[in-house]
């Protein structure tokens, strides 16, 4: 005869689990926040620049930019040497 299995308790399970890390002091960066930072460049953004520090695919990039103009930013849009470059000309008035 075989032994019933047996349902650990939440403590025991608690006590089991890996502590949490200490909370840092500063926030981390949000991918915006790093979006931001590239296009008050003087030189701005290119797609891939900005494909290239953020994770997101192209598509993603240009809703973000599209977001950010929703959100008051005005930017800019040259081509420089065949490629498209993004930067903010204004901010939002807060």
């Amino acid at each position: 005869m075989t032994k019933p299995k047996t349902r650990k308790s939440a403590s025991a399970s608690k006590a089991l689990a890996p502590k949490p890390a200490a909370k840092s002091e500063t926030k981390p960066e949000k991918k915006a926040d790093t979006l931001v930072a590239m296009l008050r460049r003087d030189s701005g953004a290119a797609l891939t620049e900005i494909t290239g520090a953020t994770g997101w695919l192209p598509h993603s990039a240009r809703a973000m930019l599209t977001g950010l103009r929703k959100k008051g930013f005005t930017l800019d849009k040259t081509r420089v040497d065949g490629v498209t470059r993004y930067a903010i000309t204004a901010e939002p008035v807060a």
